[in-house]
């Protein structure tokens, strides 16, 4: 398939790629997203993204037996090609060789959700291989320092990151997933808030979008271009916050130590949990293989390694009022990085 010659061109971190198909709502929205990376990097040919809104055609696909189960698809290889069934609602076929990825369904908040989660995945695998890997947590930046915090999966890092960014002093650089380098600096991934139901309504309509997820029910999504003069690219590291929930109506912050930290980056980073792996995508033969990353492995707690060693870590125990928690944030952020220390 021939590239369309003004089809805008997107790199992060060096993986490129173009979005084409009819599906305009899934072209769009992944526009909007990615609006930040939209550019290119000599010498690397992009894959392609067709998204299409259309009935998948069953009747054309070859007789195999499934090799992969997830929650939400089943996988299955022919030859070189992975072909993802989407509960019958939906197939995607990527084919590698090419540089290809094809989506089609009927829906296209699942043709939009799925280009979204299979370039997570691979623009994920592309920076572990240049030795940058990402952390799940939100991260803003305060005087050119990172301020991450990770919280659980549904612990509101999208609500805090909105909190936060009503403070003019503090940018964004991700609201869910920055990349770390090897001497932990912190890069941007500024691609989009995501809010439950009732917390999107303080961000004006025009911002903001609804999509029904394939999983977890519907979600609002707040534009990239809400907070576009906001976005910081990099920082380098400052403060790591680990969120727990309290039942508290304020909350406050506690100082640990190295390993403490350390431990909490474990799961969010090195192991990744809570960031979209997308097995389903990235695996060639068996889950055995990702057992054998180990050079992966140890590149992503190198990178984690220089963040803690380099932040001022704490334990954020939040309380239910998010405004009170960003100030909290500020706070601390004002007097640890006073004016020219």
């Amino acid at each position: 398939m021939k590239i369309a010659v003004d089809a805008p061109r997107y790199s992060v971190y060096g993986y490129d790629f173009v979005l084409q198909g009819n599906s305009t709502a899934a072209r769009d929205g992944l526009a909007e997203d990615f609006t930040f990376f939209r550019g290119e990097s000599a010498g690397v040919e992009p894959v392609t993204l067709v998204l299409n809104q259309d009935r998948p055609n069953y009747a054309e696909l070859p007789e195999c037996d499934a090799s992969v189960y997830t929650p939400r698809n089943v996988v299955y290889r022919d030859g070189g090609r992975r072909i993802l069934d989407f509960g019958g609602r939906g197939l995607g076929i990527y084919e590698p060789a090419v540089r290809r990825f094809t989506m089609t369904s009927e829906s296209s908040d699942l043709v939009y959700e799925a280009g979204y989660l299979f370039l997570l995945s691979q623009i994920g695998q592309a920076a572990d291989q240049r030795g940058m890997s990402r952390v799940h947590a939100m991260a803003m930046s305060y005087r050119g320092r990172a301020i991450l915090a990770m919280l659980p999966m549904g612990g509101g890092k999208s609500t805090l990151a909105a909190a936060l960014l009503k403070h003019r002093e503090l940018r964004i650089l991700s609201d869910d997933s920055p990349f770390l380098d090897r001497r932990g600096g912190v890069h941007a991934l500024p691609l989009r808030l995501g809010l439950l139901q009732g917390s999107e309504k303080e961000i004006p309509a025009d911002h903001v979008r609804r999509i029904d997820r394939m999983e977890f029910g519907p979600k609002y999504l707040v534009n990239y271009s809400y907070f576009a003069e906001r976005v910081s690219a990099q920082a380098e590291p400052g403060m790591l916050l680990i969120g727990r929930r309290t039942l508290s109506t304020r909350g406050r912050l506690e100082e640990v130590g190295y390993r403490t930290a350390m431990s909490a980056m474990i799961p969010h980073s090195i192991v990744g949990l809570g960031l979209f792996q997308g097995l389903e995508y990235i695996l060639e033969r068996s889950t055995g293989e990702l057992i054998g990353k180990v050079g992966v492995a140890w590149s992503r707690a190198r990178n984690a390694h220089q963040l803690v060693r380099r932040s001022h870590n704490y334990v954020l125990h939040m309380g239910r009022d998010p405004e009170q928690n960003a100030a909290l944030i500020l706070e601390a952020a004002e007097r640890l990085f006073a004016k020219g220390q």
